[in-house]
């Protein structure tokens, strides 16, 4: 089996020559760019998608309860 700490001695290394090197700059502003992109995409967290959710959902039941209560006083109005 291999030695984990050759893979740590390796990752640190790679870590080192990589943070002094220019594809560290690449990574920033790639980061930065997406991080852009994303926001004008006017995206919505998956917290925020949850509540709107089950808000929709209660809405929903609401709105099949209220629909029942008209068909019933409909039903009970005197035809003209």
């Amino acid at each position: 089996m291999l030695d984990p700490k050759l893979f740590e001695e390796l990752n640190s290394r790679l870590s080192a020559l990589i943070a002094a090197s220019p594809a560290r700059d690449i990574e920033k502003n790639v980061k930065a760019l997406l991080a852009s992109v994303f926001e004008k995409m006017d995206l919505v967290t998956r917290e925020e998608f949850e509540i709107q959710t089950q808000l929709l959902a209660r809405t929903r039941e609401k709105l099949t309860a209220l629909e029942a209560r008209v068909a019933e006083l409909e039903k009970a109005a005197p035809q003209k």
